[in-house]
């Protein structure tokens, strides 16, 4: 076994990152506290090729310097947009046809690995706050909760953990399809 060479990764270009066909999967930041957070989110977007992130209320958005330092480059390949609230970006997306699922803890919830998804589904996530999760409000115009399962004794993770466990699960299916 060899590691492979930077040149042998088939990395895409920006430009090329830009017009790929994109996983039809959008990630929704809500009052995210962590620059760094954003950042890793941001690169677990580039990795998975999805359509973009949308960012709200106080969640830190591109150009931002800590975004960068753990975007590393994703932040100028993925789409990035920003709304007021998670609200206002929740009806854009109902707008264009989107499925909203929150990522959280609820009554209901349905268990990330056994979720099943449609191909041409056009599906976007919710993760909230590192302390409080997606807030009440947000969680009540969703269209689906979703949770990952949890065995230990904290039953929560860093929000760009439970992203990239989120992320890869969901993407995984598209590519499979």
């Amino acid at each position: 076994m060899r590691k492979l060479s930077m040149g042998e990764l088939n990395r895409k270009s920006v430009e090329e990152f830009k017009k790929s066909e994109k996983i039809p999967l959008v990630v929704v930041l809500e009052n995210i506290r962590s620059a760094y957070n954003v950042g890793s989110v941001l690169r677990t977007a580039d990795a998975f090729l999805l359509q973009g992130i949308y960012t709200t209320g106080y969640t830190a958005h591109p150009p931002h310097k800590q975004i960068s330092k753990t975007a590393l480059g994703a932040d100028e390949s993925v789409f990035t947009r920003h709304f007021s609230d998670g609200a206002a970006a929740i009806h854009s997306l109902k707008e264009e046809g989107y499925k909203i699922w929150a990522v959280e803890q609820t009554e209901g919830s349905y268990l990330l690995n056994q979720l099943k998804i449609k191909q041409g589904d056009k599906l976007a996530v919710v993760f909230g706050n590192e302390v409080t999760g997606v807030e009440q409000s947000t969680i009540a115009i969703c269209d689906a909760c979703i949770e990952i399962p949890q065995l230990g004794m904290k039953h929560s993770l860093n929000v760009s953990v439970a992203a990239g466990i989120v992320l890869w699960e969901i993407a995984k299916q598209y590519l499979e399809g």
